[in-house]
């Protein structure tokens, strides 16, 4: 099977074959079951992923303690908590699987020395980083201030792949509304 993460960092530049092992040997595959955390809040995340199969999301506890959507996120995407990975601290947020995922791991220490041993890749993943940023930002932008049929009609509108994917519990929560209220709002679209 051909390296994913390869592929996709070759869509932005070339990368040579020996850096292409580099890279390669750098990242662990782990599969996660759906509902698996990849990483629980209250710790540092000291691991980013890359996701070659199936969404994870981001979710927090609110403050009555019920788990919230904040983001999801697909194939060919990274996945950190970026300012505990970045800085090194304490997060809030959780990653989970929301569907089975098939992933590649690297520590925050292996990604650093690979950073040292390939000074282009820096630029590279953090470029992808902050168009991801800014992607998410203009979705979650749309959202706002629009009622619930709305939100449910733009997401799935812009994310219909993921919706199909995940529990409608999540997909519910991450538009802040009920379950009950989702499936009102379904019946009354579809």
């Amino acid at each position: 099977m051909p390296n994913k993460l390869i592929s996709f960092l070759q869509l932005f530049r070339h990368i040579s074959l020996q850096d292409q092992e580099v890279i390669s040997n750098a990242f662990e595959a782990r599969t996660f079951e759906e509902g698996d955390y990849l990483f629980k809040g209250g710790n540092v995340c000291r691991q980013r992923f890359f996701i070659v199969e199936g969404v994870l999301r981001i979710v927090m506890h609110n403050e009555k303690g019920n788990e919230v959507t904040h983001y999801f996120l697909k194939e060919n995407q990274f996945c950190t908590i970026l300012n505990s990975f970045n800085n090194q601290v304490p997060a809030q947020e959780s990653i989970q699987a929301a569907c089975k995922a098939y992933v590649l791991e690297i520590s925050h220490a292996k990604l650093m020395a690979l950073y040292e041993q390939l000074p282009y890749l820096k630029s590279l993943i953090d470029d992808i980083t902050q168009q991801a940023l800014l992607d998410k930002i203009q979705i979650r932008n749309a959202y706002l201030g629009q009622d619930s049929t709305t939100r449910y009609r733009l997401f799935m509108m812009r994310q219909a792949d993921i919706a199909l994917r995940v529990p409608l519990s999540d997909v519910a929560s991450y538009l802040g509304i009920t379950p009950q209220s989702l499936s009102r709002i379904r019946k009354n679209i579809h």
